[in-house]
């Protein structure tokens, strides 16, 4: 019921760090030298490698019998590449040299069983790498998940300010970026030394003279792309960065439109959009760069070989190498470590850089804040009175003061009506009173207990909050309203239906065991089915949150007097001014001092509130006492 991201209202706009005084090209600040820079993206590397590690190692140890499996299937899948260049040098020399076809025939038939063979063991390997990837990424997604919900009810500095389309980048393509990675790594890698190293027991087999033809220019494409590796996490971890920067300004924009169109900030909500898009753009253009280069690593360790083989193919024959023996390495080389080198550059190398990066960000956002003092589990809350002491609260250590320094008494059972212009604060009220955010300064008091000494569960028993959106699930009527008071008798259920004016609903569902969703309501009835979900529980104080925006008149009244009548003190955020002609006080926020009173009181005294009344009466702001005198 309550858990709501708050956003900070207009008029609290956060204040950006004042910029700092120019340093020198080539330095970080505070001096430092620009290969500081270098020694941070090598500790960075190291992070990266060392959390994509662990996360190879712990998938293995918790699936030991599936890895011993796959090993085994592996091995047996790099058969063809140990046996092709032997085959082909058998085939040549002793075969189609020899005048003998059948031998030659041989030849290539062992090779193609192997080659067969090998392909049946590929497929094996397949159901086991699936043992192992998928229960990890279902992992992930429980602690990226969890992690996540933690900090954003966390308080202090551990409290998550990720936007929704963050979250969702990380829990789609980040979360599938290491799944697939990690698929690529178990069962490419193994490949990838299996091979080189068959080639080159192959090739010293064959033709020994041709080992160093083969081998150095492999360890040299090998030294080029781990110096590419620095270069290669930095350009993928900002790309990743940029994704979720897009993603962020798009759903930013997207939910502003109303905003935007008012107050004419087109030209400044498209520079934005189109900043982040060209950001993103040349993060991709960058790391493409970088995949480029890795092309020419292919060329250098599979094709420079191929080269210097066929260049020295007339010393190899004259030192003695036969003809059939040099078929073989170009076998081994052209066949063999060509797709190797490709798959480990191209392939695995692009494969690991996802693997460490994605891992690195998945990591922190599953990362759990530090735990809070526990809260006395034997303190609950006496009743519905609430008390705020000196409550100041900003979204920001240099942001402007949402409250500042707000005194305000509830006495159980009352009703307060909370007024004042558009985002000035009436929601971080609200969310301060329950708990939803931790005040800067000051105290809030439920029932007579500091509410922040009350235990997370006897907390959510003592108070509700109903947001600006309802919420609904699939479900039965039944579940959806009895959700905070669990076996509710009948009836009880009946007598809230009818308070609450919700017989219609419940009659056109089916009654209260009928099915319902959220896309079978109206904005109205899920409004109506969260309020009675309040209504029902035991909670002593109610927040409602401008929670009958979709209501008429009419019915909104009928849920004011069904919360008057029931036990308990009721908090109303108002968007209608009429709920304050009805509330027992009202509380007036004007970004200034805050107005507390009777509605006749404020009408009175407070120039500001007649306007408000005025406005909503006349539909002019400021007519002054005559919408004032008959609102009263």
């Amino acid at each position: 019921m309550a858990d709501r991201t708050a956003r900070p209202p207009h008029r609290a706009a956060r204040h950006r760090t004042p910029p700092g005084p120019r340093t020198p090209q080539g330095t970080a600040p505070h001096g430092t030298p620009a290969r500081g820079t270098a020694y941070r993206t090598a500790r960075s590397l190291a992070s990266a490698n060392g959390t994509a590690l662990r996360l190879i190692r712990d998938s293995l140890a918790a699936r030991r019998a599936a890895a011993l499996r796959l090993t085994w299937w592996t091995l047996l899948s790099a058969a063809p590449a140990l046996v092709s260049g032997k085959a082909l040098a058998l085939a040549m020399d002793q075969g189609f040299l020899a005048g003998r076809p059948r031998t030659a025939a041989l030849g290539l038939g062992l090779f193609a069983v192997c080659t067969l063979g090998g392909a049946w063991a590929s497929r094996q390997t397949y159901p086991w790498l699936a043992e192992i990837v998928e229960p990890k990424r279902d992992r992930l997604l429980r602690d990226v998940v969890t992690g996540t919900l933690h900090r954003a009810v966390a308080t202090g500095p551990d409290r998550g300010d990720d936007g929704a389309a963050v979250a969702v980048a990380r829990l789609t393509r980040q979360v599938e970026a290491v799944r697939d990675a990690l698929a690529g790594q178990l069962m490419l890698l193994w490949q990838f030394v299996l091979t080189v190293v068959a080639v080159v027991a192959g090739t010293a087999v064959v033709a020994p003279a041709a080992v160093a033809l083969v081998a150095a220019p492999l360890l040299v494409a090998l030294a080029l792309f781990a110096l590419l590796a620095p270069a290669s996490v930095r350009r993928q971890r900002e790309a990743f960065d940029a994704e979720e920067k897009l993603a962020a300004r798009t759903v930013e924009t997207l939910t502003a439109l109303r905003d935007i169109v008012a107050c004419g900030a087109h030209d400044h909500a498209r520079r934005e959009a189109l900043d982040a898009v060209g950001h993103h753009l040349r993060t991709s253009r960058a790391l493409a760069s970088v995949s480029a280069l890795r092309r020419l690593i292919v060329a250098l360790g599979a094709h420079s070989p191929l080269l210097l083989v066929v260049l020295a193919a007339p010393g190899l024959h004259a030192r003695g190498t036969t003809a059939g023996a040099i078929v073989g390495v170009l076998g081994y080389v052209l066949a063999t470590l060509e797709p190797a080198i490709r798959l480990l550059v191209q392939g695995l190398g692009a494969s690991w850089l996802r693997l460490a990066v994605a891992a690195e960000r998945l990591a922190e956002a599953a990362r759990l804040p530090d735990p809070l003092p526990d809260p006395d589990p034997g303190l609950r809350p006496a009743d519905g009175s609430a008390k705020l002491r000196g409550v100041t609260f900003a979204y920001g250590p240099r942001a402007e003061p949402v409250l500042d320094g707000l005194d305000l008494s509830l006495a159980d059972g009352e009703h307060l009506v909370v007024v004042g212009p558009s985002g000035i604060g009436k929601s971080t009220l609200a969310d301060v009173l329950t708990g939803m955010l931790s005040p800067c300064r000051g105290q809030v008091v439920l029932g007579g207990v500091p509410l922040d000494r009350v235990a997370g569960a006897e907390r959510a028993r003592a108070r509700v909050l109903l947001p600006q959106t309802p919420y609904v699930f699939a479900g039965t009527l039944r579940e959806n309203l009895c959700y905070l008071a669990p076996g509710t008798p009948d009836r009880v259920l009946a007598e809230a239906v009818t308070e609450l004016g919700m017989t219609d609903l419940v009659e056109r569902l089916g009654g209260v065991d009928g099915h319902v969703g959220p896309a079978g309501l109206s904005l109205g009835e899920r409004e109506l089915v969260a309020l009675a979900r309040a209504y029902l529980s035991d909670a002593g104080l109610v927040v409602l949150d401008e929670a009958t925006g979709h209501l008429d008149a009419a019915a909104e009244q009928q849920v004011e007097e069904a919360f008057r009548r029931r036990p308990g003190t009721v908090v109303t955020i108002a968007h209608r001014m009429n709920a304050a002609r009805r509330a027992d006080r009202v509380l007036l926020l004007d970004g200034s001092r805050p107005r507390l009173g009777t509605h006749r009181a404020l009408l009175d005294d407070v120039p500001l509130y007649r306007d408000l009344m005025g406005h909503w009466d006349t539909g002019v702001a400021g007519a002054g006492r005559t919408g004032a005198d008959r609102a009263g």
